[in-house]
């Protein structure tokens, strides 16, 4: 979805089917209702009209807040970017790190499992996977070096994948690299035009993915 240059109201963005997914379900446990809810807001808002065109203000009205109360919660916007991205990256790596998936024995079904569950995990969260993708220049410096360690950590799992199959012979003799980028940027790319009203379910798409990923490796 292309940014808006113009502004909405907090019920514009409520309303609007296309920020619609399950990020309300990925918030810690811990945190409180207002923060959960403040965090789904700014997902909206972040989505909507990128970081820094968002205002405290904006994120606070989506839950019916005034603007000063955001701080009582987070000490700054950067930090319910930081909140809201770190969360992503680290529920995205548990879940394709599913032990059914781990005990896989065979490298297709394996590398399949993998590539299924990251399309269906972005395709879910679509909304908030497309601010973790996109806002990663919100982050100050030592934030965005935290997220970089966890978008190191599920690249070298998804290369490993790939290697694993090459090393015993299942898949061709491929650039693990640059094929593992690929895998990657498939799933990602779908946060810019996935909506769950759409034709695809998250599971459909996620069978898709994992065999075009199959291909890429193929003999």
């Amino acid at each position: 979805m292309a940014r808006r240059q113009a502004r909405f109201t907090a019920q514009d963005l409520a309303d609007d089917p296309r920020l619609r997914d399950h990020s309300p379900d990925l918030w810690r446990e811990e945190l409180g209702q207002v923060q959960r809810k403040l965090l789904t807001s700014a997902v909206r808002c972040f989505a909507a009209n990128g970081f820094h065109a968002t205002t405290t203000r904006d994120i606070a009205e989506g839950v019916g807040l005034s603007p000063a109360a955001l701080y009582v919660h987070f000490p700054s916007k950067e930090l319910v970017l930081f909140e809201i991205i770190r969360v992503g990256h680290e529920r995205v790596l548990s879940f394709v790190q599913d032990p059914a998936i781990m005990a896989l024995e065979g490298s297709a079904d394996r590398l399949r499992g993998i590539v299924s569950a990251y399309t269906i995990w972005h395709a879910r969260h679509h909304v908030a996977a497309r601010v973790c993708q996109i806002e990663l220049n919100g982050l100050t410096a030592e934030h965005y070096e935290e997220i970089l360690e966890l978008r190191h950590r599920t690249n070298g799992f998804f290369r490993d994948a790939v290697a694993r199959g090459v090393g015993d012979g299942s898949f061709a003799d491929v650039d693990v690299k640059r094929v593992t980028r690929a895998m990657l940027s498939l799933s990602i790319d779908l946060v810019r035009w996935y909506r769950l009203d759409g034709p695809d379910s998250p599971e459909q798409l996620g069978d898709f993915y994992a065999e075009l990923a199959l291909k890429l490796v193929a003999k």
